[in-house]
């Protein structure tokens, strides 16, 4: 079977199951559900940190606060996602004539491999995310809690103060088990949000491939009659269409970057701190394994908006660098002047900013990972 899209099923059902995907059947269902859910939850963190504030362990809070701002972010994202539908629907129906004007082998051909590499990305993502809240969740699952034990706080995945009183075992269990799959929930839509960053952008990167092919093949060879004309008002076409595009996707992700930005480095500097203080602590091992792959998950995001920022503002140089590369001292005068409009405005690159303020690229990540390093250094001191 050909395919026609770039995002694969298992993309669109988690979109549809986070209430982005335009035109849902169950999308207001989907989008009440995490309102609710997440807004309980965030609050069982406030009231945990409030009430533990003077008399919990560092430890303890800097947990709550990691998590308080995990969930944070995935119900902020939520909401630029669904306050930006017409944004999303124009970049799938662009997406979708994309597909529908693959009329040669290359198109195809270009178009396929990105959807494919799109897909093995997706399915990474995903499956580090689940291996994550697994590694989280699963010392306190298989621990031998005494629910008899009055005198102590009964362990939950996350620190949440649940007004519940909590008397037998298997309201215990049923309360992790809860815990547990909400966030399955929403480690998946984590890392299904970022993932769709970077199907977008492989998209993009695709049709500029397309183009520059289209740029080397622009001079005819001998014996081979060709309108130049068409073909450059082709080339024009696609790349209005690919700045339209990649504009599209940076008013999408723009302020979702931003708060990406604030909330990795304050989230990546309390993981780190709970790293480090687990050294040489009684239950060490499971403290370090809990916190590794959260601290790495959260790394990963970081760095997945950089380098996306990172990989499309150098393709964007690419066709500047084709056009220019191309015969054109072959062309007539009034033909390669039309290449110089190209030239020119692929000088202004394609870029995905922080809230309109920087760009990201891995010089973004650099700053976010040595912000993160100073904060952590101060509240070592502090300790």
């Amino acid at each position: 079977m050909v395919r026609k899209s770039t995002p694969n099923r298992t993309l669109k059902f988690m979109l549809i199951l986070c209430g982005i995907w335009p035109g849902a059947p169950c999308v207001l269902l989907c989008r009440v559900f995490w309102v609710v859910s997440l807004t309980v939850t965030i609050f069982l963190h406030y009231r945990y940190f409030m009430t533990h504030v003077h008399t919990a362990e560092i430890l303890d809070l800097m947990d709550c606060l990691s998590s308080f701002l995990a969930y944070s972010k995935i119900i902020i994202k939520f909401i630029v996602f669904w306050l930006n539908q017409k944004k999303l629907v124009e970049i799938l129906a662009v997406m979708t004539e994309d597909w529908n004007d693959c009329t040669d082998s290359i198109s195809i051909r270009e178009t396929e491999r990105k959807a494919k590499m799109s897909d093995r990305i997706a399915n990474a993502i995903v499956t580090l995310h689940t291996m994550t809240i697994v590694a989280y969740c699963i010392g306190i699952i298989l621990a031998d809690v005494d629910i008899a034990n009055t005198t102590e706080e009964l362990p939950l995945i996350n620190k949440l103060d649940i007004p519940i009183n909590i008397t037998t075992q298997s309201t215990y269990r049923i309360i992790l088990i809860v815990e547990f799959l909400f966030m399955i929930l929403c480690g998946w839509a984590a890392g299904i949000t970022n993932s769709f960053l970077l199907t977008l952008i492989l998209h993009t990167a695709g049709q500029i491939e397309i183009m520059r092919y289209w740029l080397v093949q622009l001079v005819p060879r001998k014996n081979e009659t060709k309108s130049i004309a068409k073909t450059t008002n082709k080339i024009i076409r696609k790349h209005q269409k690919i700045i339209g595009f990649s504009k599209n996707i940076e008013n999408l992700y723009s302020y979702i970057a931003l708060l990406q930005f604030v909330s990795n480095t304050i989230m990546i500097c309390s993981l780190g701190f709970l790293i480090v203080t687990a050294i040489g602590s009684p239950n060490a091992l499971e403290q370090i394994l809990k916190s590794f792959l959260f601290y790495t998950i959260t790394n990963l995001e970081a760095f997945i908006f950089c380098y996306a920022g990172e990989y499309l503002n150098n393709k964007s140089k690419e066709i500047g660098a084709a056009a220019y590369n191309c015969a054109w001292y072959d062309l007539k005068s009034t033909e390669s002047r039309l290449l110089l409009f190209i030239i020119l405005r692929s000088q202004k690159q394609l870029t995905l900013t922080v809230g309109k303020m920087m760009d990201l690229s891995l010089q973004s990540f650099t700053s976010i990972m040595n912000a993160s390093g100073s904060y952590l250094s101060v509240l070592l001191a502090m300790q």
